[in-house]
Parts: C-alpha cells; structure tokens; sequence
C-alpha cells in the first residue's frame, strides 16, 4: 500500500510542477511589458451600492486621471445611504462624469448584473474600463496603462487588483497571496490561448464584445460572475490580453477578520462552479493536486517510507513553486509575500476546503 500511495505522491509532484512550469511559468518568465499610450475613448465604469464613504474618497482620484478622453459613468445602484448624493455633486463638479440612476427592480431585486447593464448602455464611449467602488488606481497613469494593451483583435484586457497591505497582520498575507495566486492563473491562462477569468476591480472590454454576447443574459439568473463569469463566456485566444505593468494596478481594501474574507470568498468559489467545464477541470486538478501534495507525505513520512526520496520530491516542488512564485510577485509587486510562502499556502488549502464542504451545506449571500 505504501508503495502505491508513493507511486501517487510522485505524480502529484510532477502535476504540480507542470503546473508551476508549464502553465504558470508563462507569466512568471514573461518579458516585462511596455505602455504605448493608444489614446483611444474610454468610459470607467463604477457600480456602487451604499457605498457612500468610499465613491467619496476614490472616485476624485478618478477624475484626476492623466487621459486625454475619457469619461466615468458612476452607476447608483438603488443605495440607502448618501451614495446617490455623493455621485450627483461629482456630476455637478466634473463635466466628464455620467450619473445612472437605478430604481428596485421585481424581476432583478439586487443584481448587479443589471445596474451594469444599464451603466454599459449608457456609455458614450465605445472601449470600457471597469473597477469597484471600494477600489482606486495605483497610478494616474491606469486608463493609459490598462487602454494601452488594446488592439484591432484584443478587446478584452485583465488586469491586476492589488489588495492593501496591512502590517503585522498574517491574514493579510493570506488574503494578498490568494490574490496573487489567483492572478497568476488567469493570467497564465490567459498567455497560453485559454483565458477563463477576469476580476472586476480591474477589467476593460470593447461594448461591441458586451453585446456580441448578448452581456450577461446567459447568466442573469446568477447573482455574481459579472466579472469572471463574463469572460469565461466571452473571452478567447484571440480577442483577449493582459495588462501588468505596475501603472496599470488598482488597489482596494482588503477584509480585516477571517469571517468577512471567509464569506467573500465562498461567493467568489461558488460562482466558479458555473465555469465551463474544462476551466472547472484545471482548475479542480491544480487544487485536488496542491492538497495531496501536502497530505500525502504525512503518511508516507509517518512510517519514514522512502522519506529521503520524499523529503527531496517536497523539496524540489517548493523550489520550483516558489520561483514561479517569486518571479510573478516581482512583476506584481508583491514581492514581501513569497517570504511567506509556504506557510500562506497550506492556510490558504484547508481555508478552501473549509469553504467547499461549507458550501455545500449553504448558500452564500451575494450582492448587497
């Protein structure tokens, strides 16, 4: 039986560093990336719901974006609170910003997939950038950065949504690798003619693509996913492409306690499970194989069964992954997380197991 269960170790290694290697290492040893400002038209689009607090501290840093045309449809989203009135002073303000007004809707109570719908419809410009409320650009560069990967094929960029850092904090380093773990796929994926996902703090897509696809009809019913779900259906080697310069990043605050990111991230592995099949494929594979990679060396050291072959099989896996690792968090400037590593890594597993066996128990809740 021990040999069996080496035998299987073994190729959980090899899918491992295939992974690392022949997937992931597409970003990682990617040449960096340069910015040939396009000055196409671009409408930024932001959705919010009660989110009075932050639209008034990030959308002005919006405004201030170096960009010879652009404008920032803000879309209120039937708020509560004072959003609504924070989003008409900027109208009144800045000539460049359009107001969109949502009212509660019977047939799509709460879902943001239509507010955005109506955002879309109502921009004037044909190339749309997208990012959340609660997020703001690294740079006063990003429309020209993110804008800048356009082309006559590409009409579909990814870009990259930082998360704060918070010191001293170890699930902050969870949360930030997980973000970056998570980036590094779909830009992998991305790189190699197979996109699956985009993150809607940092997305841009031409509208003719939006309605190429009829935008979120085929899945309206879904209440997330209007990010990756998005691409997942429209995306393709062709008419899809990364941004990863460091001018194109936003940044957004990240949870503070494990429930909050806990809750966030069972929605964001829920709406996965509406991936095409293939992308649910690889995707189950990496992390069925990241999972056995650490249980299975627990048993076979715990009868020290071949454990000089088993601690060198561990060894280089870490070696490989961490490179990739390492390379990818330079060109993302995460570069603090690597150190952490393999201890972020193994929280990050069983805190998804725990989401995967909670979810099948329980709905998670979705848009406010």
């Amino acid at each position: 039986m021990l040999i069996l269960i080496l035998y299987f170790f073994i190729f959980i290694v090899v899918v491992q560093i295939s992974y690392y290697l022949g997937v992931f290492g597409k970003f990682a040893f990617a040449k960096a990336q340069k910015i040939t400002p396009k000055r196409i038209p671009i409408s930024v689009i932001v959705c919010a719901k009660n989110e009075e607090e932050n639209v008034a501290n990030f959308i002005p840093l919006l405004a201030e974006q170096n960009y010879p045309d652009f404008e920032i449809v803000l879309i209120d989203d039937a708020s509560s609170d004072n959003t609504l009135a924070i989003f008409e002073g900027f109208e009144k303000q800045y000539p460049n910003v359009r107001l969109v007004k949502v009212e509660n809707n019977e047939a799509f109570w709460g879902n943001k997939k239509y507010a955005l719908t109506l955002g879309i419809k109502s921009a004037k410009k044909e190339y749309l950038l997208f990012t959340d409320a609660d997020c703001y650009p690294t740079s006063k560069d990003w429309i020209t950065a993110m804008s800048s990967q356009f082309t006559m094929q590409k009409t579909i960029v990814l870009g990259y949504g930082k998360y704060k850092k918070i010191p001293n904090s170890f699930l902050n380093k969870i949360i930030r690798f997980e973000t970056l773990l998570t980036a590094i796929q779909y830009f992998s994926w991305a790189k190699i003619g197979h996109p699956y996902m985009g993150v809607g703090r940092n997305l841009a897509y031409k509208k003719e693509t939006f309605f190429n696809v009829n935008g979120f009809i085929e899945h309206m019913q879904i209440r997330s996913g209007d990010d990756d779900l998005f691409i997942n259906q429209a995306a393709n080697a062709k008419n899809t492409t990364i941004a990863y310069t460091p001018e194109s990043f936003t940044l957004s605050k990240p949870k503070t306690t494990f429930k909050d990111w806990f809750t966030q991230k069972r929605r964001h592995i829920a709406t996965a499970n509406y991936y095409k099949p293939l992308d649910k494929l690889q995707l189950g594979a990496f992390y069925c194989s990241q999972l056995l990679f650490i249980l299975l060396p627990i048993i076979l050291l715990s009868f020290q069964f071949q454990w000089i072959l088993v601690l060198s099989l561990i060894a280089l896996r870490y070696l490989v992954a961490w490179i990739v690792v390492g390379f990818s968090a330079g060109k993302l400037k995460e570069n603090d997380i690597k150190f952490w590593f393999p201890l972020v890594e193994i929280a990050l597993i069983f805190t998804q197991i725990n989401i995967f066996i909670t979810n099948i128990f329980s709905k998670p809740v979705h848009w406010k």
